[in-house]
């Protein structure tokens, strides 16, 4: 089955049943016959299910963190809160607006504007790379006031948090570097239109989701010491 994706036809008939408003990608696996009627191999939401299995993954373990925070800065005469730096602030507001570029990205690719898709992309990750920038500012300002990470339970608490959560961040700067490198062109069949879809759908699903969890963990280490 090949079938053209470059027409607005085409697009609208893989989910069956003749013209509809939009691009036809909208609904979950995006129908289940192709133009000629043949059943697609594929659905859309396998790749958010893979998201939404892995966020759960990750939400168990930073459930299991936070817990142990909690339990610990209420015990023990040696928690010592440490000064939070400024700079966490501006890591917060740039992965607010990175979590509105990859929105804004992933509205454009469904309505098949490609050009802004990939543009919208790029400054997400861009965005990304300027957070991963600010944490380890963070980081560099704490060491020049001699907080390491074993000088306190609240020391070690922060590091652990922000590096756990920075390396889930890399994960997601890595999907969507390979989204720039291998979805900017768009596909010669509707399955494949279907994938490159259904990629950036997980893709963004896990980008909001560290967005969540970053403001948890930022509420979490500034307000309850």
């Amino acid at each position: 089955m090949v079938a053209t994706v470059n027409t607005e036809r085409v697009i609208e008939t893989t989910v069956g049943g003749g013209p509809r408003p939009g691009n036809g990608f909208r609904k979950n696996g995006g129908g289940r016959f192709g133009r000629d009627g043949e059943p697609l191999q594929f659905s859309p939401s396998r790749y958010r299910i893979g998201a939404w299995a892995g966020i759960g993954g990750i939400v168990m373990l930073f459930t299991a963190l936070a817990s142990a925070y909690i339990v610990r800065s209420a015990s023990g005469n040696d928690w010592q809160p440490i000064v939070m730096p400024k700079v966490l602030w501006l890591s917060t507001a740039v992965i607010l607006i990175s979590s509105v570029t990859m929105e804004i990205s992933r509205r454009a690719l469904k309505q098949q504007h490609n050009s802004r898709y990939s543009s919208w992309l790029t400054v997400t990750v861009v965005l990304g790379l300027g957070f991963v920038a600010t944490q380890l500012i963070a980081w560099r300002q704490l060491w020049r006031q001699g907080v390491y990470m074993a000088s306190n339970p609240h020391s070690s608490f922060f590091y652990l948090f922000t590096a756990a959560h920075g390396v889930h961040l890399l994960g997601g700067l890595v999907a969507l570097s390979c989204l720039l490198l291998r979805t900017r062109k768009q596909r010669d069949t509707v399955e494949g239109e279907l994938r490159r879809i259904g990629a950036a759908d997980a893709a963004s699903i896990y980008w909001h989701f560290l967005d969540g969890l970053w403001i948890s963990l930022f509420l979490l280490l500034f307000f309850w010491k």
